[in-house]
């Protein structure tokens, strides 16, 4: 299939892969879109480079690369709310990252169960979605 045409759509050699070769990007970084990975819920998106993915991988427990500060940190260190990865989807690209995750508190440093607690309406108002 490698370079095939399937449904219009070019197949290219990163999609036959079956080993996982993380394509970063200019920063170093992957996008990470973490799951509640029984309700499905979008908890949180944040940015891993090497090394916060190689510690989620190790430890089971997400871990992310803070762009503000330049570090590592682990999801819920001193709050409590960890983020329990049980599983990692890979895109098409190999750029993207889904976590599926089991929460132990709120993902949201404001105490949301989501960081997506806010819909924005069509007049540009923020309305509260429950989470």
């Amino acid at each position: 299939m490698r370079g095939s045409v399937t449904y219009g759509i070019k197949v290219t050699d990163r999609d036959d892969q079956t080993l996982f070769q993380p394509k970063f990007d200019a920063a170093g970084l992957l996008t990470a879109v973490a799951v509640d990975g029984v309700t499905r819920q979008v908890l949180m998106v944040a940015f891993m480079d090497a090394e916060a993915l190689a510690a989620t991988r190790e430890t089971g427990l997400a871990h992310f690369h803070s762009r503000s500060r330049g570090v590592l940190w682990q999801k819920g260190e001193t709050s409590g709310n960890v983020l329990r990865v049980s599983r990692i989807l890979v895109d098409c690209d190999h750029d993207s990252l889904v976590l599926e995750c089991a929460p132990a508190g709120p993902a949201c440093h404001t105490g949301a169960g989501s960081c997506f607690y806010r819909e924005l309406a069509n007049d540009g108002v923020l309305l509260p979605v429950k989470c």
